[in-house]
């Protein structure tokens, strides 16, 4: 798998508006973050306000990870909302407001395009001035204290890179048969272990350069209920099991090699709550205001018809939305049909397990310690 640098110019979710596209396939998603609304309304509550009349600059909101669906925009609009209704309750009318800036963030390869075309449109009201901010999260991409809201959503869990370990064959930590971790070895999720939390530290330490005093961080990210972190529980759903197999399925028809297959695992790590704690108390740039574990939506929150191979399909799809750059990049265009064909035919042998195991998530709200 492509090491940190490479892996920066690939990593995207599949844009544009197709069958296997992000934008058609985050219904749960979507379901998750409705499920946590209370949790970013109290979360922006801790923010602290300035009188507007006395603000040099705009009141700035990043989405980092922002993807291309209209959930980004959705949520966006609730964060600015919200913010104009507290500075309402004190009193403050429609031309006392502070003027509001959006930064939409992903990596380079990301479909801003589709995104930008489901802003509104100039003419339209608009309550904010939008810009996309193309980079790594992993590093700085805005001037230190100039946020006052950071929001991020299933973006955290994916890593930087694949610990270069995991894919060498000299190493204890050598993923041999498997492209993720889920019932890996030990020491494999070890090395998984240890870049998640090198990556989080490095996350945290940016951030708190850049927010404002006063600012508030709200984070969502594939979690995990077991202690035991050889069992990624709902990111296992995803990344092992369907998808896992149908790379076996590649190998046994000699449409790739063993190593070829080995060569590829998924740069996702889903962390316990403990794990998640831990680092943030070990950096010290935040505090955790609140740090709850949701698993209350599964994937039959994607909209699963009763029709095997069509639940096969939406499967298959879900999982291309997230890893089609990837395994692209890794087996060509044609290898990758081939790929997901197999998936949506492994999901359709086994609706039930494909649509009905929960998918924890993490939710967290952080300010500057």
């Amino acid at each position: 798998m492509a090491p940190g640098k490479e892996l920066e110019k690939l990593l995207s979710m599949k844009g544009g508006n197709g069958e296997s596209s992000y934008a058609n396939n985050s219904r749960v998603q979507a379901q998750l973050v409705q499920s946590m609304l209370h949790e970013l309304r109290d979360c922006l509550d801790t923010v602290q306000l300035s009188n507007p009349l006395e603000r040099e600059t705009p009141f700035v909101v990043a989405d980092l990870g922002c993807s291309s669906g209209r959930n980004t925009v959705y949520i966006v609009d609730l964060i600015i909302n919200h913010i104009i209704k507290r500075y309402e309750a004190l009193g403050y009318g429609p031309d006392q407001l502070p003027e509001f800036s959006v930064f939409f963030s992903d990596l380079p390869s990301n479909d801003f395009n589709n995104l930008f075309q489901l802003l509104p449109t100039s003419d339209s009201h608009w309550p904010y001035f939008a810009a996309g901010v193309p980079g790594s999260f992993y590093g700085s991409l805005f001037p230190a204290k100039s946020v006052d809201v950071f929001y991020s959503a299933f973006s955290v869990h994916w890593l930087s890179r694949v610990p270069e370990a995991v894919v060498d064959k000299r190493s204890t930590a050598y993923n041999e048969s498997k492209i993720f971790i889920h019932g890996a070895k030990e020491s494999t999720v070890n090395a998984y272990k240890k870049q998640f939390k090198e990556d989080f530290s490095k996350f945290l330490r940016s951030r708190s350069v850049e927010i404002k005093r006063g600012g508030s961080m709200f984070l969502i990210c594939l979690g995990r209920t077991s202690d035991d972190p050889t069992d990624q529980d709902g990111a296992g759903v995803i990344y092992d099991t369907h998808f896992e197999d149908a790379w076996d399925d590649l190998v046994h028809e000699d449409l790739i090699t063993r190593k070829k297959r080995d060569d590829f695992n998924i740069p996702v790590y889903a962390p316990s709550l403990q794990e998640f704690k831990e680092v943030v108390e070990a950096d010290g740039s935040f505090v955790i205001n609140k740090l709850e574990l949701f698993k209350t939506v599964s994937l039959s929150a994607n909209g699963y018809p009763d029709n095997a191979a069509e639940v096969g399909q939406t499967f298959a799809n879900f999982c291309r939305s997230a890893t089609d750059a990837l395994v692209t990049a890794h087996i060509g265009e044609q290898l990758s049909e081939e790929l997901f064909i197999r998936v949506a035919r492994r999901a359709a042998n086994r609706t039930k397990e494909t649509q009905h195991v929960p998918i924890p998530h993490i939710a967290a709200s952080l300010s500057l310690g």
